[in-house]
C-alpha cells in the first residue's frame, strides 16, 4: 500500500512532532470520537509518518504484550463481582443492617451510607455501580428525613467513589499492570490512605451534623426487638465474609490478585444463591455489563499501548521526561508538577486513559527521582479520586445524576462535592508530605 500521502514527520523533530501529536489528540477528542479509537488513529498516523510501514508489526507486538498479561484477568473478575452486586439485594440488606450499627447518632444515616460504601468498595472496587446504588438506596432516605440536600448528595457521590482507593481497586490494578509493580503491594499500601479518606468524610459529616443540627435531623427511633436486630445484622454476614476471603487471601499470601478475584466472584455468586436471588437473567445481565465495561478498558488499553509504544520509539518519552525533570532541581517540585498534570487531565479524560498514557512516562521519572513507584501508585489513585468528582466531567456526578429526582441539577451535585474535593486534596497532600502513610 502507498503511504506517500503522509507527511515526513521526522522533519518536524521530536519537539514539533510531540506538539503535533498532542494537538491532534485534543482535536480528535473534541469531535466526540472515543479515546480508544483516537489513540489508535494517532498512533497509526505517527508510526507511518515517522517510520513507514515497517513500524506496524512493532505496534501489534506492543498491543499483544498488554492484552496477554495474566494479572489483567483480575479486571473482568472484579467487574463481574460488581455487576452481580448491582443486580442482587445484597447492598440493600447491607444498608438496612447498618441501621443497627449507626444507631441514633446525629447524621447516622449519612454515616450508615459511608459504611455501606466502604464495604461495597472492599467487595468490588468499581465506582459507577456504587454511586448509583447509594443514589437509589440512601439519597431518598436522607432527603425524606430532612437532611441538607448538599450533604446528602456529597456523601453518596464521594462515598461511592471510595472504590478508587479501597482495595481491590481497579485503578490500582491498571496502574500495577502499566508500571510493572506488585498489585498486592499496591493494595497493602492503599489500605491506610483509603480508610484515612473515609475517616475524613465521617469526621466532616459528624462535625456538620453536631454544629448545625438542622442539617442532619435524627430519625424517629425505631423500636426493634433483639430478633429484628439479629435479622438485620445477618445482612452483614455474607458481604463481610466475601471481603475477608478476597482481601484476606491477598494479604495472607494465600492467593494472587487474579486468584482472589475469582474467589470474589464465586463468593458473590454463592451469596446470591443462598439468598435465593440467583437466576439465568441475573447472570446474563451481569455478564453483559462486564463485557461492555471490560471491552471499553481493553480498547482504551490497546489504543494507549500503541500510542505510547510509537511515541517511545520516536524518542518522545525521553524528551518529555527531560522536559518534566527540567521544571526544577527539587524532586518534590517535579512530583507536584506531575500531580498538577494528572489533575488537569482528570477533568477531561477517563482514568484508564490517563493511567495507560501517562504512567509509562511518569513512573521512570519517579524512579529516577528516588521515589517508590508503589507510593506513587497510591498517590495517583488519590489524585484520580479528585478527578472522579471534579467538574466539568466528574463521572461520579453524572452517575448520580442518572438516578436523582429531576429537581436536583448537575450544578447542585458539583456544588455539593466542593468540601469533599477539598478533603481529597488534603489527603493527597498528606500522602505526598508523609509517604510513610503508605508503608513506603
Amino acid at each position: 500500500m502507498d503511504f506517500s500521502f503522509l507527511p515526513d514527520l521526522q522533519s518536524l523533530g521530536i519537539e514539533g512532532a510531540t506538539v503535533l501529536m498532542f494537538a491532534m489528540l485534543l482535536l480528535l477528542l473534541l469531535t466526540g470520537m472515543p479515546l480508544a479509537f483516537v489513540t489508535l488513529l494517532v498512533a497509526l498516523i505517527f508510526a507511518l509518518g515517522w517510520f513507514g510501514p515497517t513500524a506496524l508489526p512493532l505496534i501489534t507486538s506492543r498491543i499483544f504484550s498488554f492484552v496477554n498479561s495474566f494479572v489483567f484477568v483480575a479486571v473482568p473478575m472484579f467487574v463481574l463481582m460488581a455487576a452481580i452486586l448491582d443486580r442482587s439485594g445484597i447492598a440493600r440488606d447491607l444498608f438496612d443492617a447498618m441501621k443497627v450499627l449507626a444507631g441514633r447518632i446525629r447524621g447516622g444515616v449519612a454515616i450508615q451510607t459511608l459504611l455501606v460504601a466502604i464495604v461495597l468498595a472492599a467487595m468490588s472496587g468499581i465506582i459507577g455501580g456504587e454511586v448509583v446504588l447509594l443514589g437509589l438506596l440512601a439519597l431518598p432516605q436522607m432527603l425524606r428525613l430532612g437532611y441538607d440536600k448538599n450533604l446528602a448528595i456529597g456523601v453518596c457521590c464521594a462515598g461511592g467513589a471510595l472504590g478508587t482507593m479501597v482495595p481491590p481497586s481497579i485503578v490500582l490494578i491498571i496502574y500495577g499492570l502499566t508500571a510493572n509493580v506488585s498489585i498486592g503491594e499496591l493494595f497493602t499500601s492503599a489500605f491506610v490512605p483509603g480508610f484515612m479518606l473515609a475517616l475524613f468524610y465521617a469526621t466532616y459529616i459528624l462535625f456538620r451534623a453536631y454544629t448545625n443540627p438542622a442539617l442532619a435531623p435524627v430519625a424517629d427511633p425505631e423500636e426493634m426487638s433483639t430478633g429484628e436486630k439479629l435479622r438485620l445484622l445477618k445482612g452483614l454476614f455474607l458481604p463481610i465474609l466475601v471481603v475477608i476471603f478476597v482481601l484476606g487471601s491477598i494479604y495472607g499470601g494465600i492467593a494472587s490478585v487474579t486468584e482472589a478475584s475469582a474467589i470474589g466472584v464465586v463468593g458473590v455468586t454463592l451469596s446470591t444463591m443462598i439468598r435465593g436471588e440467583f437466576s439465568r437473567k441475573l447472570l446474563m445481565g451481569a455478564a453483559g455489563q462486564t463485557l461492555r465495561t471490560v471491552g471499553m478498558i481493553v480498547w482504551i488499553g490497546i489504543g494507549a499501548s500503541a500510542l505510547v509504544g510509537v511515541f517511545n520509539l520516536m524518542g518522545g518519552i525521553k524528551f518529555v521526561s527531560a522536559l518534566i525533570q527540567g521544571v526544577s532541581e527539587e524532586p518534590i517540585v517535579v512530583i507536584l508538577f506531575m500531580m498538577a498534570i494528572l489533575f488537569v487531565l482528570g477533568m477531561f479524560l477517563d482514568w484508564v486513559g490517563i493511567a495507560l498514557l501517562c504512567m509509562p512516562i511518569f513512573v521512570p521519572i519517579v524512579k529516577d527521582l528516588g521515589y517508590d513507584p508503589v507510593w506513587f501508585g497510591v498517590v495517583f489513585a488519590m489524585n484520580m479520586q479528585v478527578s472522579f468528582l471534579s467538574p466539568p466531567f466528574g463521572p461520579a456526578a453524572f452517575y448520580l445524576k442518572s438516578v436523582v429526582p429531576d429537581e436536583i441539577s448537575l450544578g447542585d451535585i458539583f456544588r455539593s462535592l466542593i468540601p469533599f474535593i477539598g478533603m481529597q486534596i488534603l489527603a493527597l497532600a498528606l500522602l505526598i508530605m508523609f509517604p510513610g502513610l503508605t508503608g513506603h
